[in-house]
């Protein structure tokens, strides 16, 4: 195989903003400034935040899983992050799988599991 995957990019109307906020949930740091282009560093992910003028409209057709940290209760992650400013959408299991879908200040919808 030829491809790595390197980075996740949102596309968004603030990316230092949008970025800040991904850089504490995920406790990474943001890496890169390039006005209207943001790289967030969380090992072993990076996100890109990028400006753009069209408004967001419908559901993300693509979202990033995250699992909770060995250790950590999943409920209490979502806690955290909402305290954050995430807001939950939903809550889902199947045997063997639950997971929680939220959506970022921004409206972007990512899961916690």
């Amino acid at each position: 195989m030829s491809l790595s995957a390197v980075m996740i990019t949102v596309d968004c109307a603030e990316p230092q903003e949008l970025a800040q906020w991904w850089a504490t949930a995920l406790g990474g740091e943001m890496a890169q400034d390039h006005g209207d282009f943001v790289i967030v560093r969380a090992r072993p992910l990076a996100l890109g935040f990028q400006r753009v003028a069209e408004e967001r409209r419908g559901k993300n057709r693509v979202h990033v899983d995250f699992s909770a940290a060995p250790g950590t209760d999943m409920a209490e992650e979502v806690k955290r992050l909402v305290a954050l400013g995430a807001s939950v959408v939903g809550e889902h299991s199947v045997p063997g799988l639950t997971w929680t879908v939220l959506q970022d200040p921004a409206g972007n919808e990512f899961c916690v599991h």
